[in-house]
């Protein structure tokens, strides 16, 4: 069965096809960063028409890639949720749309399950269960994973996320948009002149909170000439606390769950930081790790397509509404067994 994944949570937009025997057919991204960089950030608005101007024309390209035609999709995946509310709407009705002319099922995929699963995508895919860490833009969560759909959550972030606090930071220093991968990039200039905390290693627990760092970092950066390696020792203090934090957090689930696989998915797992530190820590404690190649840590069609081909294949699918939640818990998720 090939099935058709369609990506619109936020500010790129991705299409993909996938096929349990085959793997990944083929897939296509567009992102919208030149346009919201003039802004310094996400215009809702001006992203859900963007979608609506890229979806079709993404789908017609990624058939014709895959030398298929519509008759031989046997279902559409798309993104319900969590995003934004007028993204997620362009893409569902896309999908809900082409289901009902195609007469194929539907099933609503959970964003963040699509990263959870994006390292299925590899030759070398992780076995169940296994603890994931999701850090991207807006979640930092960390899971245990028995099988798809049974999830229990370790911990999350209270406020700010640390793609959050990635991009805050990096407005603040100046670097624009989008943030993460300028800061990061600034930090390799840097030298360890100062010493950040990490955020909540001193209490027991797997939770996050990355807000009081961010605002160390802005009193620290006022505190400062502000000269152009003061910026660069600064962004390399705050990622390596992010960094830092994120081992000893992630050190912790695997001591608890007892587990010896570490899965690291979504956008801030690209950061090449934070896999080397979290590659080491797991060699120290003598357990394996995966990452979905960089192109798959952003949003994308394909971690949709395989995560809604998993559901299609256990019998799942929803009736013909339009489902989209801009909010969603990840326990809320039926298990696929």
């Amino acid at each position: 069965m090939y099935v058709l994944g369609i990506e619109t949570s936020c500010d790129e937009t991705g299409v993909a096809i996938y096929h349990p025997k085959q793997g990944l057919i083929s897939h296509f991204l567009y992102s919208q960063i030149d346009m919201h960089s003039e802004y310094g950030g996400v215009v809702p608005e001006l992203a859900s028409r963007d979608h609506i101007r890229k979806l079709v024309p993404l789908i017609k390209q990624t058939l014709l890639d895959s030398h298929l035609s519509s008759r031989m999709i046997g279902g559409i995946a798309y993104t319900a949720g969590p995003g934004l509310m007028g993204a997620l709407l362009v893409g569902a009705a896309t999908a809900r749309s082409l289901a009902w002319a195609w007469r194929v099922p539907a099933i609503a995929v959970h964003h963040m399950e699509g990263h959870l699963l994006a390292p299925m995508l590899e030759e070398n895919a992780p076995q169940f269960p296994f603890v994931a860490l999701l850090i991207s833009g807006g979640h930092t969560l960390l899971v245990r994973v028995a099988g798809i759909g049974d999830y229990q959550l370790l911990g999350e972030s209270l406020d700010d996320a640390a793609g959050e606090a990635f991009d805050k930071t990096a407005k603040l220093l100046g670097l624009g948009y989008p943030g993460g991968p300028k800061l990061s990039e600034l930090a390799r200039h840097g030298k360890p002149a100062f010493t950040f905390p990490r955020p909540m290693t001193d209490r027991p627990g797997l939770d996050f909170s990355f807000s009081g760092l961010k605002t160390f970092t802005l009193n620290t950066f006022n505190a400062s000439e502000k000269s152009a390696q003061d910026k660069a020792d600064i962004a390399e203090a705050f990622q390596t606390a992010v960094s830092e934090t994120l081992v000893i957090k992630c050190r912790r689930a695997l001591q608890q769950t007892g587990l010896a696989r570490l899965v690291v998915a979504g956008g801030v797992s690209a950061n090449k930081q934070i896999r080397a530190a979290l590659t080491e820590m797991v060699l120290k404690e003598k357990a394996d790790i995966y990452f979905p190649r960089p192109q798959f840590c952003t949003d994308n069609g394909a971690m949709i397509a395989y995560a809604g081909c998993q559901r299609l294949l256990a019998g799942q699918q929803q009736d013909l509404r339009i489902f989209a939640r801009p909010r969603w818990p990840m326990g809320e998720l039926s298990n696929c067994q």
